[in-house]
Order: structure tokens, then sequence, then C-alpha cells
């Protein structure tokens, strides 16, 4: 099994929303919050950051083609 545990566009995914979320978080402390309201904020940023990120990088395109597909897309039964 040679495969990696992460594609490198869930790395990408997750390094970003990773980023947004230690932004906000210092711009909480920086703002003059206190740490658990800096780190909550931060948490929060993350996760709506993965669904963001998530959506806005491109998605990995397949391989190879399947049988039981068609050129238009649909499937064929």
């Amino acid at each position: 099994m040679d495969r990696p545990l992460l594609t490198a566009r869930s790395a990408l995914v997750l390094l970003l929303a990773l980023l947004a979320g230690l932004a906000a978080a210092a711009l909480t402390v920086w703002a003059g919050s206190g740490v658990p309201h800096s780190v909550l904020c931060g948490a929060g940023s993350t996760g709506l950051g993965v669904g963001f990120f998530n959506r806005l990088v491109a998605p990995e395109q397949p391989t190879g083609g399947s049988r039981d597909s068609d050129a238009a897309g649909g499937s064929r039964g």
C-alpha cells in the first residue's frame, strides 16, 4: 500500500483552513480578547475554512474511466 494518507487536495484544504484559523485567533488576541475567546474564534473559523476551501479548490479529476459511465456523464444500468 503505497498510497498517501491524504491527497494533495485534502492537504491543501486543511492547510489553508488551519492558516485561516490561526490568523483569526491571532487577530482576536491582538484585539484584546482573552486566550479562551481567541481559541474558540480560531477553531470556529478553521471549521468554516474547511467548508469554504473545500468548495473553492477544484475537485480532483478521475484518473481512469470506467465502463459503467458514458461520455455524457450518465450511468448505464
